[in-house]
């Protein structure tokens, strides 16, 4: 619940300072307080202060101009129906948390702004505040402790799925809160800077989609759960999704656990075992792309060699150096399963990036 007291003083004396109309929303474009109407006023602002939040247009329109990452003040020209406005980022700790807004007749100077940036960052600091307070619990709703599910006490209706995304510090640091409503985010604080999501399952992807472009990593998205009671598994799903996104090529950017084969299986097992797993094809080198390939093309040569560029003796070639290196015989069914498991296990355990040139699931 925001502070509306507290807000509507901040606005009051900044409309006084400036002798302009001024709002002030939240990062949703929620609008949270306003101040009494200086001159002209335009239809967005009647429409704002009228519906208590910005159409989707209007946002897009403003979002255009950087304010989600800007750390000045943005001015934007006006449109017809549009009077020109500046945009004051309310930002605390690198993130922004909502928007002042300011009508221009041309009198808003770089010198007046400046004026009242104390008031400025007293705003951002409530804002700040209020969303480590209102903070959706999530990390407790996807705990395996039951206890500990039932204490976050989220209202939410299924179906639902759970994405994590690898974060960067800042950057993009507003995108999650950008998402569409009924999707609920939340930062982690621990080595691994992860992001938890939970969103209504038909959104899940393009959710998952619109942060991993945002922060340029990788994200997972877990199984679809009909009752939001059971999301703690779908996010264990994602957490294991998004680590297969970040090491196996063909998966990621943005991995789904429901397309991801037999790494579901293989990503489940304890470390040393995938370890114990990898050790067959380790001998290959060079070769394991070249096996994998043709593993991942059920044994067809011509097909194989099409894809490698690469004649068909050469490949003849190279598979009987890899029978020669790994002791396993590549016309027995339980030895190629065996090489073709080890090979998928290896990408699991490699770091990132330094996989074979064709890790498609399968």
């Amino acid at each position: 619940m925001h502070n509306n007291d507290g807000m509507q003083e901040i606005v009051d004396e900044i409309a006084r300072l400036l002798d302009a109309s001024v709002t002030i929303e939240d990062r949703s474009f929620q609008l949270l307080a306003y101040g009494a109407q200086s001159g002209d006023i335009d239809a967005v602002r009647q429409e704002s202060i009228l519906r208590r939040r910005a159409s989707d247009e209007v946002r897009a329109h403003f979002e255009a101009y950087g304010i989600a990452t800007s750390t000045v003040p943005v001015r934007i020209p006006g449109l017809p129906g549009m009077l020109d406005r500046v945009c004051v980022p309310l930002r605390h700790g690198g993130v922004t948390y909502g928007y002042l807004w300011l009508l221009d007749s041309g009198a808003l100077t770089d010198a007046r702004l400046a004026a009242v940036a104390p008031l400025v960052e007293r705003a951002a600091a409530v804002l700040a505040r209020e969303a480590r307070t209102g903070r959706p619990r999530l990390w407790d709703f996807f705990s395996t402790d039951p206890a500990t599910r039932a204490a976050a006490a989220l209202q939410v209706t299924g179906p639902v799925a759970a994405i994590a995304v690898r974060t960067v510090p800042d950057r993009a640091a507003g995108a999650m809160w950008r998402l569409p409503r009924g999707v609920l985010a939340e930062p982690g604080d621990g080595p691994e800077l992860l992001t938890a999501v939970l969103a209504p399952a038909w959104q899940a992807g393009a959710v998952a989609a619109t942060l991993q472009s945002a922060y340029g990593t990788a994200a997972g998205v877990g199984g679809t759960r009909e009752d939001p009671g059971d999301a703690w598994e779908s996010w264990g799903e994602a957490v294991l999704a998004l680590r297969i996104a970040e090491h196996v090529r063909g998966a990621g950017p943005v991995a789904s656990w429901a397309d991801l084969g037999v790494y579901r299986f293989l990503a489940r097992l304890p470390r040393s075992e995938i370890a114990e797993l990898a050790v067959e094809s380790a001998s290959l080198g060079g070769l394991a792309g070249t096996v994998e390939a043709y593993l991942d093309r059920a044994g067809q040569v011509q097909e194989t060699a099409a894809a490698l560029g690469v004649h068909r003796q050469t490949l003849y070639y190279r598979l009987g150096r890899a029978g020669q290196l790994t002791g396993l015989d590549l016309a027995d069914g339980r030895d190629r399963l065996l090489l073709h498991l080890s090979l998928k296990a290896a990408a699991l355990i490699a770091e990132p990036g330094r996989h074979a040139p064709s890790r498609r699931p399968s």
